[in-house]
């Protein structure tokens, strides 16, 4: 698939001589879905082939990972609205040359006048849609104050760095399939929930090969460019938000825009078989998930009972319903919430929870609760090696496909409903079925609980892997199975990534499997006692290994969706 996109002259008339050398990669743009690559220096894989050619081209012309994990997350707010965000939040792990492992969150917070109860109907009953759709649904966004975060981390000028989103998003960028269908889909809620036209809907149906211009956007990104942070949680950015809310009965002010901060945090790294992996602490459940997911299974000759084997995938499952019990018990914010990581990662606890595991028969969620202690997947992915050995894990998201399918007038991009992620009421499933407790209640300033999961694999300090994927619920365990699929059972990145996917998290009891899973496996876990459920793709997930013995970089972008590699 090819497309060619002619962008023009640029717009900036600021910083022009620093960002040129980019942006005339882009003109003219010839670009290509490119599944699989094997290249020397460095790589890229994200959702959208040209936000991963401008990450790929950041390196070439002496960027590093971060620079290129700044610049791709730029990008995909342009190519990929769906869950590509300047209106969203998300987490970035990096490992840097000089060994020093880096968190990032800037995961969206509760605006201060959100509160407990606030989407409860006068019998204390949930209203789901006001956590879903429209402007109440909206989280204070992180995206930008997470960018300028990482910044001390990167080489070139920010100025450099965002000008290939003001290109894309002022010239405009031809869609695909995939692209003008999600639009269509979602047609009608845009035009129900916004308060002024947006550029995501137009007259006829969009189709493949259409161009899609986001000029509202490009002055946004603009303002970024001049102004830094400042350029959206004040000034005139901030002031469309606020003058939004006011339009849709939302709650967010320009006092939450201003305060709201990105949080540099300890990465979770923890030892699997001499592996160390490196991944994201709190409010992501993903990085304790998925040391206990490791822990509980470390054990076990998984590796020679083979990959997808009734034994391993039991195994497997029986894990996942055990982390996903306590993480529906015990995680939240750490700034609100005391939580037990340590007890809860500790391998003496791992052991006890798996003591009532029985192979052959299945388990029961009824019956398997959280420990007991001394206490969308609509979201997006990119991978980043460099030739230096930096690399970067970045996960962002909006919530659902498009968020809260609200755009900000006169700014352009889309809010996220990132609300529904707190528990809305204790015990109550959230879109993707997860339930909480009292630890994931809403409060303002409150993080929201996540599972994105963007994770790095070391060797003797040295990256490995790469890696990461959207899914909601099914992040985590999609990352663990990538994980077990590499590191035990052997499989090259491209098929560790588009093998088919299983999924359990507690409840509902119940194995979701892709469509195209072993029907032999499937019959074998129904003879133990499981409920298996047919499913559609589960995750888009995003990989790059970096062979120790050759060197070279292999990426691998998900067979699910546009996902593409670029490097050089």
């Amino acid at each position: 698939m090819r497309f060619l996109i002619m962008l023009g002259m640029t717009v900036c008339t600021l910083h022009t001589a620093c960002a040129q050398q980019i942006t005339d990669e882009l003109h003219p743009y010839d670009y290509s879905i490119e599944k699989d690559i094997k290249v020397l220096h460095g790589a890229v894989v994200s959702a959208h082939p040209l936000a991963s050619r401008v990450g790929a081209i950041v390196l070439q012309q002496g960027g590093n990972a971060v620079d290129a994990a700044i610049a791709t997350q730029l990008a995909l707010a342009v190519v990929y609205p769906g869950a590509g965000n300047i209106g969203g939040g998300g987490f970035l792990v990096g490992h840097l040359k000089n060994g020093r492992n880096i968190a990032i969150d800037y995961r969206e917070t509760a605006p201060a006048k959100a509160h407990r109860d606030m989407y409860l109907d006068s019998l204390s009953n949930p209203v789901t849609q006001l956590s879903l759709d429209g402007h109440l649904a909206a989280g204070v966004p992180g995206t930008v104050a997470g960018l300028f975060a990482a910044m001390k981390y990167a080489k070139l000028p920010f100025a450099k760095l965002i000008a290939p989103a003001i290109r894309l998003a002022e010239k405009g960028f031809v869609i695909t399939e995939a692209e003008a269908n999600g639009l269509n889909h979602a047609r009608a809620d845009f035009e129900r929930l916004n308060t002024s036209k947006t550029a995501f809907v137009r007259e006829q149906p969009w189709k493949a090969g259409d161009t899609l211009v986001q000029k509202e956007l490009a002055h946004t990104l603009t303002l970024i460019r001049n102004k830094g942070a400042a350029g959206f949680y004040q000034g005139e950015t901030a002031a469309s938000i606020v003058a939004e809310m006011k339009r849709g009965n939302g709650i967010m002010t320009l006092q939450d825009l201003k305060s709201y901060k990105a949080k540099e945090r300890t990465a979770v790294a923890f030892n699997y078989k001499g592996y160390t992996i490196v991944t994201m602490p709190l409010p992501s459940s993903g990085g304790i998930c998925l040391q206990q997911l490791m822990g509980m299974v470390e054990n076990y000759p998984i590796s020679q009972w083979g990959f997808q084997s009734p034994q391993a995938v039991q195994l497997m499952v029986e894990a996942e319903r055990r982390a996903y019990a306590d993480r529906a018990q015990f995680l939240g914010d750490p700034d609100f919430v005391k939580v037990p990581v340590s007890q809860l990662t500790n391998k003496k606890y791992l052991a006890t929870r798996m003591q009532d595991f029985t192979p052959g028969k299945a388990g029961s969620s009824e019956h398997t609760k959280a420990g007991v202690l001394p206490e969308s997947e609509e979201t997006t992915h990119l991978s980043i090696i460099d030739a230096d050995g930096n690399a970067v894990a970045v996960t962002t998201t909006l919530n659902g496909h498009f968020g809260s399918r609200t755009v900000v007038g006169k700014a352009g991009f889309l809010l996220n409903n990132e609300m529904d992620d707190f528990s809305v009421k204790p015990g109550v499933p959230n879109m993707y079925g997860l339930v909480g407790t009292e630890a994931n209640a809403i409060a303002p300033a409150k993080r929201m609980l996540s599972s994105m999961t963007p994770t790095l694999v070391l060797q003797k300090d040295d990256v490995l892997y790469s890696l990461g994927t959207p899914g909601g619920s099914t992040i985590i365990t999609s990352v663990f199975q990538t994980l077990m699929n590499t590191l035990e059972f052997g499989l090259t990145p491209s098929e560790a990534i588009n093998k088919p996917k299983f999924h359990h998290q507690w409840l509902p009891d119940e194995i979701a499997v892709e469509n195209d899973f072993p029907d032999t496996t499937i019959q074998a876990l129904e003879g133990m006692g499981y409920k298996v459920v047919k499913r559609g793709p589960i995750g888009r997930t995003e990989i790059i290994k970096r062979a120790p013995e050759s060197r070279y970089l292999e990426a691998s972008g998900d067979k699910r969706g546009d996902d593409s590699a670029a490097g050089y």
